[in-house]
């Protein structure tokens, strides 16, 4: 959907056409804040609440940050910058589940290696 052209004029046309664009994308945030609520009375389990809220926050968010912040017409760059971020987020999401699955700290039963080692 592209809602502002790249060269802005402040002709009324344009004008028209941004108010257009604008109320298009304030009335979809307005049926994705009825979602949010629709969905907290569905009583789902965590994870799965969880990845629904995110879902429908950053369709939000993406929609704010491209039309009302005018992301949607910057440079390259931006995006290079959101997309490092979304990198830096994911990393630092999956981090702990490195840290749970390598094994330190695990208890190990002397008793038993022992075993294990004198039966060899």
């Amino acid at each position: 959907m592209r809602i502002l052209e790249n060269d802005m004029h402040s002709d009324a046309e344009s004008v028209r056409s941004s108010i257009r664009g604008y109320l298009k994308v304030g009335a979809a945030l307005f049926v994705f804040t009825a979602i949010t609520v629709a969905a907290n009375q569905v009583h789902l389990a965590v994870p799965i609440a969880i990845t629904v809220a995110l879902l429908i926050a950053g369709t939000k968010g993406t929609m704010v940050a491209s039309v009302f912040m005018h992301l949607s017409h910057e440079r390259k760059w931006i995006y290079g910058a959101l997309l490092l971020t979304l990198v830096g987020f994911v990393i630092l999401i999956f981090l702990p589940l490195v840290t749970i699955l390598d094994g330190i700290g695990t208890a190990t039963h002397v008793g038993h290696a022992a075993a294990e080692h004198a039966a060899r």
